[in-house]
């Protein structure tokens, strides 16, 4: 009989994970709470749109379609992806918006017409950002994250120093460039990592690279299209997916879980993977005395933001909106230290606008546009309809001043989606929708560990353990938990820290 496998979670992360284990021989079941898998990337339909619930953002194409090829799949087979040109535009005020090309040509010369030299910066920048990018890739991201060790290596010791990892990135950052704007521009992809520029390390860079090497993509139909290509993929891998079933408590003996009590009954497994929110795991379905960290270890966690969405359904099209685009009229560091410094909702928040009505005409009906609003916000913030209410027409006057023309009387859909959703749909520890903030100290080994500490058949992917919040991140996290056990079947554990 072949070793089997439970993963709670149909996010990213859980998906990944079950094909990954499949690939290795188990048979494996995924349970997830929810009608669809996806996690916090799933859909929604309504009044004929169909907005996708979470990410909107592809980056780092490379991580999923390597995932597919390992499995002997082309990830083209699946779904659509289609890079976007431009990119993003960045608007600073109603009359002044910067949009990013793809060309990587056309983008210097953006940057050169803003700042003298500052072309050729941007290919000295993104050279040691390609360095990061390419050096985390091969010699960092997919470490398990279980001990010092790990990182004592020849390749991750010789490119220390050329990591930036001391050096913050808003400082670095200011050696290439002075005009506020591009600094804004720069410095746009480290909002949410989970502090200021003045303390994410400069390691970061890297993912200006993603953003402008790599390029921003859209998969046809919907980011959730990628949740589809990894269920269809699970399911052609033998994974038995069990939808609307909610994990309730784990049952434990000794040093292994002998059982997962759900809404359907009690389900058992020689190994056991929870992609569900690490939080919630470690405090409420683990008995009491079984938790791999304390009380007081969690509210010490730095988290990264959570945020305040809406979907919106307007029945008639926008001018001046492109797919991706970043409203950054307003001071960054009053919001940052709104979010950061000293949680609390931002006076005048910057905040993110897509319409992806503008590049696919299948997710709204015909001459009408779909648009998905966020802010970022402190985690643990108390939303009220008032409140969301009041932002709303706050993001709804900024757009109708830049596109020059009333929109809150043309919608025909409103949706909001904040902190308490998040603790609703996910259980999500403080209601943060992106993880842990991506300080050093919560890096690589000093997360949260993908192993429990004395339960030998308990592992964690996710958000909230290695590599870290985001999509690629996800996918990588199922794998490195997966290949981790597989390991184990053949070697004896190694201490824990």
């Amino acid at each position: 009989m072949p070793s089997t496998a439970i993963v709670i979670g149909g996010g990213l992360s859980g998906l990944s994970a079950a094909i990954s284990l499949a690939k290795e021989g188990y048979a494996v079941t995924l349970v997830e709470r929810h009608d669809q898998t996806g996690g916090r990337a799933r859909v929604f339909e309504a009044a004929g749109f169909r907005f996708d619930m979470g990410p909107s953002w592809y980056w780092m194409p490379e991580v999923a379609a390597d995932f597919f090829r390992q499995h002997g799949r082309s990830i083209d087979d699946y779904m659509t992806l289609r890079r976007l040109d431009p990119s993003y535009q960045v608007i600073f005020g109603e009359e002044e918006q910067v949009s990013l090309p793809s060309s990587f040509a056309a983008l210097q010369g953006v940057f050169e017409g803003i700042e003298p030299g500052a072309g050729a910066q941007l290919a000295r920048f993104l050279d040691e950002a390609e360095y990061k990018y390419k050096t985390a890739m091969s010699a960092y991201v997919r470490k398990p994250g279980l001990h010092v060790r790990e990182l004592c290596n020849g390749e991750v010791m010789r490119s220390f120093l050329r990591m930036d990892m001391l050096q913050s990135f808003s400082r670095h950052a200011r050696k290439f460039f002075k005009d506020e704007r591009l600094l804004k521009i720069i410095e746009f992809p480290v909002l949410f990592l989970g502090a200021t520029p003045e303390r994410i390390p400069a390691m970061y860079s890297m993912m200006n690279y993603a953003d402008m090497k790599l390029g921003t993509w859209y998969p046809e139909g919907g980011m959730h299209m990628l949740v589809s290509a990894f269920t269809r993929l699970a399911r052609e891998s033998g994974v038995n997916i069990m939808l609307n079933t909610t994990v309730e408590g784990m049952d434990v003996a000794g040093d292994r879980i002998t059982g997962l009590r759900t809404s359907r009954g009690k389900l058992t497994a020689d190994v056991i993977v929870s992609g569900a929110d690490y939080h919630h795991t470690d405090q409420q379905l683990l008995p009491s005395g079984k938790s791999n960290y304390s009380v007081q270890y969690w509210e010490k966690r730095v988290m990264a933001p959570s945020c305040l969405i809406y979907y919106i359904g307007v029945r008639k099209k926008i001018g001046r909106l492109q797919h991706h685009n970043l409203f950054f009229e307003d001071d960054f560091r009053q919001h940052a230290a709104a979010i950061y410094n000293t949680p609390e909702w931002p006076q005048k928040p910057l905040f993110y606008l897509c319409c992806p009505s503008k590049t696919d005409d299948t997710v709204a009906p015909a001459g009408m546009e779909n648009l998905f609003f966020l802010i970022p916000t402190a985690p643990g913030l108390l939303d009220t309809p008032a409140i969301r209410d009041q932002y709303l027409q706050f993001v709804l006057r900024k757009t109708e001043a830049f596109c020059g023309e009333n929109i809150a009387d043309d919608i025909v859909y409103s949706r909001s989606y904040a902190c308490t959703d998040f603790i609703a749909d996910y259980s999500a520890f403080k209601g943060n929708a992106y993880g842990l903030a991506n300080t050093l100290g919560q890096t690589a080994f000093l997360k949260p560990s993908i192993r429990h500490k004395s339960i030998t058949n308990l592992f964690f992917t996710g958000q909230l353990t290695v590599p870290g919040p985001g999509v690629p991140p996800a996918i990588i996290s199922g794998q490195v938990v997966a290949e981790y056990i597989s390991k184990q079947k053949v070697s004896r554990y190694e201490s824990v820290i």
